[in-house]
């Protein structure tokens, strides 16, 4: 017989057992784009406690709308391993180094991945400050993204980790938090967020990995975000970079 009750109670102590188990990981991602799911996928994969954080119901960024709503996308020669080889994404060649892949199936491969790597996904959820000590970031602060969509006054929750990585792409919400309200200087050419520029893929694609680096101390900065970080062009709807520059940053924090 089915009892509305325990199928409650069964939903809530799952969820608040996870959730209290990791209010202190190695590393807490803020984004689960593309960039965001390779990066914890390959620090789960290594052993380390990871949680993602997506404050959107979906999980996936903009890989989902492919580009301008074509659910297709598009990676260079250098990604095709990672995604057909380690996640078994089908991939369809086209003129040159050029391969063309499904926008949902590219998501959910991956979105399933970082699941069975061990990353825990805690999606409707927001990262809206950082836990600061001294000069190093030692955690995020939480909300449900829907106290934020209301304008409601209910303060967050922390969670401790010994590195946080902004994967929340165009917007770098957490390199911005981090220089606005702790004052951080980031290792850029000004010591502040400098924003995207235009659309330029080949240059684009051609600086993310540099740009995929340690910006502060403790804050790591993966995918879409490292180009807006650093003052480097968008690329569109090619997405080799955003899965190499996750692989990056989880090779970098191990």
């Amino acid at each position: 017989m089915l009892d509305e009750v325990i199928i409650s109670r069964a939903i809530t102590e799952s969820f608040m057992k996870t959730f209290m188990d990791y209010m202190d990981v190695d590393v807490a991602i803020a984004g689960g784009g593309p960039s965001g799911l390779v990066c914890a996928y390959y620090l789960a994969k290594a052993g380390k406690k990871v949680a993602l954080f997506e404050r959107h119901l979906k999980i996936g960024g903009g890989m989902p709308g492919g580009g301008m709503m074509f659910n297709r996308i598009v990676v260079q020669e250098q990604a095709r391993p990672i995604l057909a080889d380690e996640f078994g994404i089908s991939l369809e060649k086209y003129n040159g180094d050029h391969y063309i892949a499904d926008s949902l199936e590219t998501i959910s491969a991956l979105t399933l991945g970082a699941i069975k790597a061990g990353v825990k996904i805690f999606n409707l959820m927001s990262v809206e400050d950082v836990i600061i000590r001294k000069d190093t970031i030692a955690g995020v602060v939480i909300n449900w993204s829907s106290v934020g969509w209301s304008h409601l006054h209910v303060d967050p929750l922390c969670v401790r980790a010994k590195a946080v990585v902004d994967a929340t792409g165009h917007d770098t919400e957490i390199c911005k938090i981090a220089e606005k309200k702790s004052g951080a200087i980031l290792n850029t050419e000004t010591g502040k967020v400098m924003g995207e520029k235009s659309m330029w893929a080949e240059v684009g694609e051609s600086v993310i990995m540099d740009n995929t680096r340690e910006v502060y101390p403790g804050l790591w900065v993966c995918g879409m975000a490292c180009n807006a970080v650093y003052g480097s062009p968008r690329m569109g709807a090619i997405f080799g970079g955003m899965i190499l520059s996750g692989h990056k940053a989880a090779q970098l924090i191990k």
